[in-house]
């Protein structure tokens, strides 16, 4: 019998009509390629991010870090109490439970600064807040999953990855630094290439939501619960990261910029501890849930950033927002008694 006519081109005959096809790594090529080319994209966009960035500004947070602080306690300190209290209350698996934990646990994303940036919100708190965020995760992600997830396995079995965080690390600080000083040196041309990374962010952001849905679409077979949990994860976390900050007594400005880095999570980097830390078996039932975060934060932060955007028309955009004490510098007595010399009446 000709094997030919049965097997395929590029198949291996081994006993008769049985025919061995070699296993396709398409998927894994496009994934690299895809990677490296939205990494550089991304650097270009958070390149742009930096040229709205005032270095005055941005050294008042770091000296007066009461925003900062504010954003720290919701990164966190709500953040993985909420995926604790979700995975509880749902009664999920234990490698379930471990992993929704662990998204709660990472550092905020990138993606946070350009939505910051179409809300109005404070570039420069939503830069130095990824940039501590990401520093601090480095202790706060072992400390978080020693106290959050010893219930269901030893944290000395999760695998941080350490050489990503930083080099998240490097991939923000770096192309913002240049922003900065571009901005510092030459403000006019900061301000167009504001306008065109600020939309690349947008184009960008929807960019890898869809690209990782195409890779992974074969592992969108998933308990119905963490599709629950994945949409109710992310509101929760704009949510309460918007109302402690208001409850501080940040200006509305900042409250929608904490929210956005409380609730937008690195994805990413919950992806690469997920594969490094437990077996292919395991995978199955775990691997798309920061997959299924990342699209439901994109997609709630989308309804946050209409909903704003849909105020702003409707009421129009208060320019004055409410000031943080600290930043106002009082008027010095000499202009307060030419003032008054000013409207002195006449002595008669």
């Amino acid at each position: 019998m000709d094997n030919s006519a049965v097997c395929l081109a590029n198949a291996t005959v081994c006993n008769g009509t049985s025919c061995v096809v070699p296993e396709s790594n398409f998927n894994a090529v496009l994934s690299v390629i895809l990677s490296a080319v939205l990494t550089t994209l991304l650097a270009l966009v958070m390149f742009s991010m930096g040229c709205n960035v005032e270095i005055k500004k941005f050294l008042g947070h770091i000296r007066r870090p009461w925003g900062i602080c504010v954003g720290f306690l919701c990164q966190f300190g709500i953040m993985p109490l909420t995926g604790f209290i979700l995975s509880v209350a749902f009664d999920i698996l234990p490698l379930q439970a471990v992993v929704v934990i662990i998204m709660g646990c990472c550092p905020g994303g990138t993606s946070s600064n350009v939505l910051a940036y179409w809300v109005d919100g404070d570039m420069d708190l939503s830069i130095s807040m990824t940039t501590c965020s990401t520093l601090l995760a480095l202790g706060m992600m072992p400390l978080c999953l020693l106290i959050y997830t010893k219930m269901w396995v030893d944290s000395g079995d999760i695998v941080i990855p350490y050489d990503s965080i930083g080099t998240s690390l490097v991939a923000l600080v770096v192309p913002v630094s240049v922003g900065i000083f571009v901005n510092h040196k030459w403000p006019d041309k900061a301000k167009i290439i504001l306008k065109i990374g600020s939309i690349t962010g947008i184009i960008l952001i929807v960019l890898i939501a869809v690209v990782g849905g195409l890779l992974y679409q074969s592992a969108w077979i998933i308990s119905p619960k963490l599709w629950v949990i994945g949409i109710i994860f992310p509101f929760a976390g704009y949510s309460l990261g918007f109302l402690l900050a208001r409850i501080a007594g940040q200006p509305w400005n900042r409250c929608r910029t904490v929210a956005l880095e409380t609730g937008m999570q690195n994805a990413q980097l919950c992806s690469t501890i997920v594969q490094l830390s437990f077996t292919p078996e395991e995978l199955n039932v775990i691997f798309t849930f920061p997959l299924i975060y990342s699209i439901f934060q994109l997609v709630v932060a989308a309804l946050f950033l209409g909903l704003y955007v849909a105020h702003k028309k409707c009421f129009g955009k208060n320019n004055v927002e409410l000031p943080d004490g600290k930043d106002i510098e009082p008027l010095p007595k000499a202009s307060f008694s030419k003032a008054n010399e000013e409207f002195q009446p006449d002595e008669k």
